[in-house]
Formats: structure tokens, C-alpha cells, sequence
């Protein structure tokens, strides 16, 4: 058990490990954090699953995938689990059902924390983050169909000293957003996420980020 709570806002060795404590901390960040919701505008709702559990080490983690490369939609890429908001389904809802097709975890609505800033997509979406607390997970299953593989990244290589990258490019107006992490590049929209994931339940920061942008990707 944590001996001492770090104070608000703060990241520190006190939360290394995935307890009560992270999970009251994360919710109490969460609840004080006002998410700016976007307009649809034309574009389609979407929602992603934001999701906390411990990895193999019983750190804090967060989940990630990488999409199944046949998919017709940015196949290969990486992502969190999620995907189009059926009529009638609230973005809690949404989430929490792709999240159990697509990595077999199966949660109920008290998992969800919270969500965070809506993102607007190239591809025409607008994707609301919900995170949810998985408490102990023995194990996910892959949807062959939709990814790849499935990763738990300890929730600390989001402050790595070297994490976020912001690039400027000729094809943007706006600055790109990159995640080193795994060993490659995370891009938004799940670079975005992440890094206000980061922001709001590692240091109390309510930064914005639906004006950083995706890479150009190329042709398949």
C-alpha cells in the first residue's frame, strides 16, 4: 500500500504501483478535468477504450493494439480499442464493446473513469476517449479479424523524456504529435489521446490536443 499520496497533480514513484490508490487518484483527476466535447458537424461519432491495468509486473499500464494489417481502414497502425458509435449507444457504451471484441476484456459501466477531449479525425470522425479501470487481467484474446497484437505499456513511459515529440511539416498547418514508444512512432489520434492521458491523470494538466495533428499517411 502506498505509504504517502502525492500531492495533487503530481507523478510520482508513490503511483508505481496499479492499486486502490492509482485507481482513486485517476478518477479524482478525471472528475476535476472539464472535457471539451466537438460537434459532429457532418462527421461520424466514434469512441476508443482508454484502458488502465497492470502489466506483467503489476505496474500501471494502459492498453494498446496493433490494427490486423488486412484491415481496409488504417490497417498496420497503432491504436486503442474502439471504433463507431452505434445509434442510440453512448460513448461509454461504445467503447466498452469494442473493447470486448476486439481484446476479449470484458467490463461493465463502473469501470468507465471517465473521458477525456473529443478528437476530431482526417477520416471524418469525432472519437471520444473513455477511460476505464480493467482491475487484474489474466489474459486478452485478439480479434484476428481487427488486430494484430496487444500490448500493456506501463503508464510511466508516457513521461519519458523524450515523450511527446512535436514535429512541424510542410503538409501541416499545425503540429504533428508523435509517441516514442515500443520501439516505433505512436501517431494521433492515439498519440493525442495518450499524451492528454498523460497530461490529466499524471500531472493534473488539463492540455488540449484536438489541434495536434495526424501524420500525412501514404497510399497502400
Amino acid at each position: 500500500m502506498n505509504t504517502k499520496a502525492p500531492g495533487p497533480g503530481s507523478w510520482t514513484a508513490g503511483w508505481a504501483r496499479y492499486d486502490d490508490a492509482l485507481r482513486a487518484h485517476a478518477q479524482a483527476q478525471l472528475s476535476a478535468f472539464s472535457r471539451c466535447a466537438i460537434p459532429l458537424d457532418g462527421r461520424r461519432p466514434a469512441a476508443v477504450a482508454t484502458v488502465l491495468l497492470p502489466d506483467e509486473e503489476g505496474r500501471p499500464a494502459f492498453l494498446l493494439t496493433r490494427r490486423a494489417p488486412g484491415l481496409r481502414a488504417h490497417g498496420g497502425q497503432w491504436a486503442l480499442p474502439g471504433g463507431r458509435i452505434d445509434p442510440g449507444e453512448s460513448a461509454p457504451r461504445a467503447a466498452l464493446r469494442e473493447l470486448a471484441e476486439e481484446v476479449g476484456l470484458v467490463l461493465d459501466a463502473a469501470a468507465v473513469l471517465g473521458c477525456l477531449d473529443d478528437y476530431p479525425t482526417r477520416s471524418g470522425f469525432v472519437v471520444t476517449p473513455v477511460v476505464a479501470w480493467a482491475g487484474p487481467v489474466l489474459a486478452l484474446r485478439a480479434n484476428p479479424a481487427e488486430v494484430a497484437s496487444i500490448h500493456r505499456v506501463p503508464l510511466a513511459e508516457l513521461d519519458g523524456p523524450d515523450v511527446p515529440r512535436f514535429l512541424t511539416v510542410p503538409e501541416r498547418a499545425r503540429p504533428v504529435v508523435q509517441l516514442p514508444l515500443l520501439g516505433t512512432l505512436i501517431h494521433a489520434p492515439t498519440a493525442a489521446i495518450l499524451y492528454q492521458l498523460r497530461e490529466v491523470i499524471l500531472h493534473g494538466r488539463s492540455t488540449r490536443v484536438s489541434h495536434l495533428e495526424e501524420p500525412v499517411w501514404k497510399p497502400r
